[in-house]
């Protein structure tokens, strides 16, 4: 393991080792507290919250987005995360994707990654629930068949979360640095997005998101995007949820896009030692 690799991994592992240590102890969000099986949905938005999954538990997400190119090109991406909550305020993500590149008709395993998210603040003024949410991506897929980008990615995600009324707000800023030397992606990237969601009626919910990547340098540099992504939700137990809706680009190179996928509370693995 080349040696910048092995320190993001280390940086990555004593962060959660000392988020679990920090936060024990600690008062567990509402709805974990109430209801430990209760989802933290972080899908369908580009956007995450700083709530984090009850610690012991394990919850699933996956789903499935068809990118529309043009009329006649046309990709898929499944793109699935493993949640497990390591203490009251520290969840460590385990995340991946299969993938169908456009024009392609064979699905093949994209890049993987570890993160941990960390709230640091509960309700604090102006930034809410605040929460960081470091990540190291690395290079399983394969940039020449288009199911990765054949870098190593450390990254860095900061989480602003907010209740009016019943309209919740999460708010997001990221930055990405990336391995190589900028020809498949480029070396260093950010993203920004405001996320907005509430109940309809009964089980049904809404959620809408502005998010937008700025532009970017170098050999494989791309201009700006803004998108905008809308769609319901549904709540069917609990411990499980679906979500639908549409991406579509108000600026920039955005596919038009379509998805559905779930969220799965699977239960309560282990038993954290207090």
């Amino acid at each position: 393991m080349r040696k910048p690799l092995f320190t993001a991994l280390v940086l990555v592992l004593a962060i959660a080792f000392i988020a679990g240590r920090t936060c024990r102890g600690q008062q567990a969000p509402p709805d974990s507290a109430n209801n430990p099986r209760a989802v933290q949905p972080e899908r369908p938005t580009v956007a995450t919250h700083a709530g984090s999954v009850a610690p012991g538990f394990l919850e699933i997400e996956t789903g499935v987005e068809r990118d529309r190119l043009d009329p006649s090109v046309t990709g898929i991406v499944s793109p699935t995360v493993f949640k497990f909550g390591i203490a009251s305020h520290a969840q460590l993500s385990v995340f991946g994707t299969l993938a169908q590149p456009p024009g392609e008709s064979g699905v093949a395993l994209g890049d993987i990654g570890v993160g941990v998210k960390w709230r640091l603040l509960d309700d604090a003024p102006l930034v809410g629930d605040f929460a960081l949410f470091p990540a190291l991506k690395l290079p399983t897929g394969s940039l020449d068949d288009g199911t990765g980008t054949g870098t190593t990615d450390v990254s860095i995600l900061l989480i602003s979360s907010h209740t009016f009324g019943d309209v919740d707000v999460d708010l997001n800023v990221g930055y990405t640095r990336r391995s190589g030397d900028g020809l498949g992606a480029p070396t260093d990237a950010t993203l920004w997005t405001a996320s907005f969601g509430g109940p309809l009626a009964g089980g049904f919910g809404w959620v809408a998101e502005c998010f937008g990547y700025p532009g970017t340098s170098g050999p494989s540099g791309q201009s700006p995007l803004v998108a905008l992504l809308a769609g319901p939700t549904f709540l069917v137990r609990p411990w499980l949820a679906f979500d639908a809706g549409v991406i579509v680009p108000v600026h920039g190179p955005q596919p038009h896009a379509v998805y559905a996928g779930a969220v799965y509370n699977v239960g309560r693995l282990l038993r954290p030692h207090m």
